[in-house]
């Protein structure tokens, strides 16, 4: 078995670095926009055969040393009674949260259950992989997946979950608490089903104050990652990091996944040795050339160094990158070897 990724995220020695990348299966690749021609995405991430077909793509196309399973953070929510639309332009949520009723009418859906494609999917995956390269699952944490649920869709200012918080901060919190017990039993799920690592996404944590991400997103994430054990690594990402990485290690997670906004040198002096490192290379840099390419990943490998370290992007790949940028990112990793 290729298990640099596992080994790296228990800071254990390892040959080389292991790469994989946020949204590999998407949009840049001709064989997931081939299929996408035929079915909408929200059914791709409950058609089973389809679904693994698009997480292998990465595997076979990039050869990374990790397949994370095809689907999309707001899946539970829909499971919870959230009327969900997704779309390639981001998600729409037809009835948003807007008051304590609104929250007190969302049920904790049993994965088994009410999501039991995404075992499937899971346990498909891993016997096609064969033990061979490890298999990720994933959500989203209770902050993020609020804001959705709150503001509707995407939003570049936040204020409707913002404006909640500070005027009935009581009912986001019953929101946020419901959430972390829906993504606790998910993950879970996720775990008995064959996901060999998880990885919790609360990208839009970094909007958030200190003061605030120690209220409204760390404590939820802290209880998610206790209830699930620590049975397989745990992923903590959090899209622009630098302000609470200190907070983040203290999660419970065994890796913290970080954007591009600081140096990996200086996201390891601040949290120390004791916890992995996933990142954290501007998906923008594969849009340019060969050359900067390469120097930009060599670059973020010496400083990260040769243990605890899982190399990725800051952010999810952007469906405009050229597929042979993508290859020379996992090619350039591979071929590095770090120097005594």
């Amino acid at each position: 078995m290729n298990d640099r990724f596992i080994r790296a995220c228990r800071r254990e020695p390892v040959d080389r670095t292991p790469v994989w990348m946020m949204r590999q299966a998407g949009r840049y690749l001709k064989d997931y926009r081939d299929i996408r021609q035929k079915i909408g995405f929200l059914d791709l991430c409950k058609n089973v055969d389809l679904a693994v077909e698009v997480s292998l793509q990465p595997l076979h196309i990039l050869d990374v040393d990790a397949v994370i399973f095809f689907s999309d953070i707001l899946i539970p929510v829909e499971a919870m009674g959230i009327e969900v639309s997704l779309t390639d332009k981001g998600p729409e949520i037809a009835n948003p949260i807007r008051s304590r009723a609104d929250v007190e009418r969302l049920r904790v859906p049993d994965p088994s259950s009410e999501i039991p494609f995404t075992g499937a999917i899971l346990r498909a995956l891993r016997n096609e992989l064969r033990n061979a390269t490890p298999l990720v699952g994933f959500a989203g944490a209770p902050w993020t997946l609020a804001t959705y649920m709150i503001e509707g869709g995407g939003s570049k200012s936040f204020s409707e979950i913002k404006s909640l918080a500070y005027t009935d901060p009581r009912t986001l919190e019953g929101l946020l608490d419901k959430l972390a017990s829906t993504i606790s039993a998910y993950l879970r799920y996720q775990i008995e089903s064959g996901a060999q690592a998880v990885q919790l996404f609360d990208t839009w944590a970094g909007e958030l104050s200190r003061r605030d991400y120690e209220r409204f997103a760390f404590p939820y994430v802290r209880r998610i990652f206790e209830e699930i054990g620590n049975f397989t690594p745990r992923i903590l990402y959090v899209n622009g990091c630098s302000a609470i990485l200190n907070v983040m290690a203290r999660s419970g997670a065994d890796v913290l996944s970080i954007d591009w906004r600081i140096p990996i040198s200086e996201a390891r002096a601040r949290v120390g040795n004791a916890l992995s490192l996933q990142g954290n290379l501007d998906p923008c840099v594969l849009l340019g050339s060969r050359s900067n390419v390469k120097e930009r990943v060599e670059d973020i490998l010496r400083e990260a160094g040769p243990v605890g370290h899982i190399f990725n992007l800051g952010h999810g790949i952007l469906p405009t990158t050229p597929v042979e940028n993508a290859r020379l990112l996992v090619d350039c990793v591979k071929a590095y070897r770090h120097t005594a």
